[in-house]
This record gives C-alpha cells, structure tokens and sequence, in this order.
C-alpha cells in the first residue's frame, strides 16, 4: 500500500492543495481537447454565486460574484 500513499501525495510535495491540484488537472484536460468539445468544456469553467456580510446576526445585502479559470 505504500505505493497508494505516494502517489497520493505529489500534490503536497508541490506545495499545493488537493483542491488547487484538481483545479489545475482540470484546467489542463480542458485545454488539451479539440473544437467544439474545447468551447463546451470552457463555458462549464465559468461560475457565479452570491456573497454577502453578516453583521450582529443579520445578513447584508447580496452581492453577485462571478469567476472562472
């Protein structure tokens, strides 16, 4: 099993996190693919959510944020 546990932690040697090592893996996969598959891929990238700030247990105003890679 030491094999397993090895190959499950190059993403710490790198000084990554495991969520950054997914990001980047995917990011990758995304970009090596061929049109139109390429342009499906990309547009499922991109995101957006709601934040707001709670203050005194009441929560403020929501603000859209969008992002993607």
């Amino acid at each position: 099993m030491s094999g397993t546990k090895a190959a499950t932690n190059f993403w710490r040697i790198a000084g990554m996190s495991y969520l950054q090592y997914v990001n980047k893996s995917a990011s990758t996969m995304r970009a090596c693919l061929k049109e139109p598959a390429m342009r499906k891929a990309m547009a499922q990238e991109k995101f957006t959510y709601n934040t707001s700030v709670w203050e005194g247990g009441v929560q403020g105003p929501k603000v859209p944020m969008t992002g993607g890679m």
